[in-house]
């Protein structure tokens, strides 16, 4: 057996790697540090006119919080300036994760400057300032929820993520030319268990004497769906499993002819679509840092207000530490999903399989794969394919093209003959 060794890769092109919303995040990002520098500005002078300690000590505060957004900001400016700089073989979409990583490293050290506070305070105790202290907390709570709207752009993402059956499947359906007419197969779910439908003009609905799905996913597991008459349309007999992620092979028999086509089903409407890769860590890191600020202040706010009321010295310092904890949390979920990316790992592994199936199947083999994110809602690929036919690189560059997700992809093909005589 021989073995011959194709590579093949597009003609140069742009390495623009940067979140769809990149302009606007980087915009939102600076409108939050010109609040929290306003805000800080006045805190300190106000705090100086007044000889308030504890509104100096804030505004110092705010000018810490100002300091880490203004790293975000920075991230968000120097990918957009340099994004097609040369120098930066992949482009420069992971700016935002690697200041992601940098800010969760400044949150952990937030939260454990909160929490040697509270425990010092625990066994400690200081005296409080309710009439200055809550006030200034409600102000603070007050500018991360401004934050917290600006950086979101002005209104609310629902993060919901059930798995309910009244959503939309989010695809359109997909056509299958049959040279006199054409049908329509799609996975209907509107306030029904899911299943697949099959739909046509009547003449040639009624040519087809024989329909089946094959599904494969992922995990190479398959189910075969076959269907029956539902006055106007025909619907699968089995109610499809989630997640709707698969290969779905059709065989349909119209007019004494067979015909055989592949369609790549996705999971649009859920997480298992846009997954982790889509996350803009960036910004994620700036809502942290807000939301943690604003935990505190809440938290804060209920320990003064049962200190003052009840004489419960200790309910501050307790409120500070589970802020910390709270912090600490968020910081370690941030440093493990930034760190993962800035070393390569594989973002997305549902993503992996999938390409891994859509080669194999046509019988080659996936001999490498490597997946790894260049930017948000960005993926680069290399594939190793062994073949024993005659297939190029382009042939399966026309494969993956389906994922869109995939921004940059290097083939490269292993030609093996078997020996003959």
């Amino acid at each position: 057996m021989s073995d011959a060794e194709t590579t093949f890769q597009l003609p140069p092109h742009d390495h623009v790697f940067l979140g769809k919303d990149h302009d606007k995040a980087e915009r939102r990002t600076w409108a939050v540090i010109i609040l929290c520098s306003i805000m800080m500005i006045a805190e300190i002078i106000g705090g100086a006119l007044f000889g308030s300690l504890a509104l100096i000590a804030d505004g110092l505060h705010m000018s810490t919080h100002a300091g880490a957004l203004l790293l975000a900001a920075l991230a968000y400016t120097y990918a957009r300036k340099y994004a097609n700089d040369s120098r930066f073989t992949f482009g420069t979409g992971k700016f935002g994760d690697l200041a992601g990583y940098s800010s969760a490293i400044v949150l952990a050290m937030i939260a454990l400057l909160i929490a040697y506070e509270a425990v010092s305070r625990l066994l400690n105790p200081v005296p409080i300032s309710f009439n200055e202290a809550i006030p200034i907390a409600v102000l603070g709570l007050a500018v991360n929820v401004a934050s917290a709207w600006l950086l979101s752009g002005g209104h609310h993402h629902g993060h919901s993520h059930g798995h309910g059956h009244d959503h939309n499947h989010g695809e359109e359906p997909r056509r299958i030319e049959l040279g006199t007419g054409a049908v329509d197969i799609e996975v209907f779910e509107d306030n029904v268990p899911p299943r697949f439908r099959v739909r046509a003009d009547l003449g040639v609905l009624a040519g087809i004497s024989d329909v089946s799905i094959e599904t494969i996913r992922p995990d190479g597991s398959r189910q075969l769906f076959t269907f029956k008459d539902r006055d106007g349309y025909l619907e699968s007999r089995d109610e499809i499993p989630e997640p709707h992620a698969f290969l779905a092979k059709v065989r349909l028999a119209h007019e004494g002819q067979q015909h055989e086509r592949e369609l790549e089903f996705e999971e649009h409407g859920h997480e298992i679509a846009h997954g982790a890769h889509h996350r803009d860590n960036n910004m994620r890191a700036a809502v942290i840092h807000v939301l943690a600020d604003a935990a505190v202040s809440v938290l804060v706010i209920i320990g003064l207000v049962l200190a003052r009321a009840f004489g419960w010295l200790w309910m501050d310092p307790l409120a500070g530490f589970i802020g910390a904890l709270v912090i600490a949390n968020w910081s370690v979920g941030l440093l493990r999903d930034t760190g993962g990316i800035l070393l390569d790992r594989t973002p997305d592994p549902l993503m992996a399989e999938r390409v891994r199936m859509v080669i194999e199947s046509e019988g080659d083999q996936v001999t490498d794969l490597h997946l790894w994110r260049l930017g948000p809602g960005h993926l680069g690929a290399i594939v190793s394919v062994a073949t024993t036919g005659g297939r190029e690189p382009a042939h399966y560059r026309q494969r993956l093209a389906k994922f869109a997700d995939l921004s940059h992809v290097t083939v490269e093909v292993q030609h093996s003959h078997l020996a003959t005589g």
